[in-house]
């Protein structure tokens, strides 16, 4: 039995409450990881795009996914793919993710501006008073930036 729109929303719905590990505010969804669920039922597949390829947390959001879309009736199988292609970009995170991630203290990712330099925006007090302090933050995917206006330091997601 081919998966109709009603269970493919309903996996969609299980896939909004799968978090990313490092943020646990924001959804795989809102990340832009998800590109595609199929299958035929009691077997889904769900096709992820790695917002780092060396995520650490991949396993763990594998098994979420797995656990959270088994809940869905007629799922008996869940299978996850990482997708190589087409690479995850920032682009793809969601207004909602990028408030969310505000919210949790960490700035989304900005756009380039000229020569290649950022524009990050303070998550605490929305100010552009920002300096990048360090390149490299906890993970690698995020640096290092402090706030000139509130004083605050916090952490960037790094354009990708």
């Amino acid at each position: 039995m081919e998966i109709d729109s009603n269970i493919r929303q309903q996996v969609m719905d299980r896939l909004q409450l799968v978090t990313d590990p490092e943020m646990n505010t924001v959804s795989i969804i809102e990340m832009g990881m998800v590109e595609n669920v199929r299958g035929q039922l009691p077997k889904v597949t769900i096709e992820l795009i790695p917002t780092y390829v060396g995520c650490p947390a991949l396993d763990m959001i594998k098994r979420d996914v797995i656990e959270s879309v088994r809940q869905v009736d007629g799922v008996e199988e869940v299978e996850v793919v990482f997708l190589k292609h087409p690479a995850w970009t920032s682009d793809r995170i969601s207004p909602e993710g990028r408030e969310k991630m505000k919210e949790f203290g960490i700035a989304p990712p900005p756009a380039a501006g000229p020569g290649g330099t950022w524009t990050v925006e303070c998550p605490y007090c929305g100010s552009p008073k920002t300096v990048m302090q360090n390149l490299f933050g906890p993970t690698s995917c995020r640096s290092i930036f402090y706030c000139s206006s509130c004083k605050n330091p916090f952490e960037a997601i790094k354009p990708v």
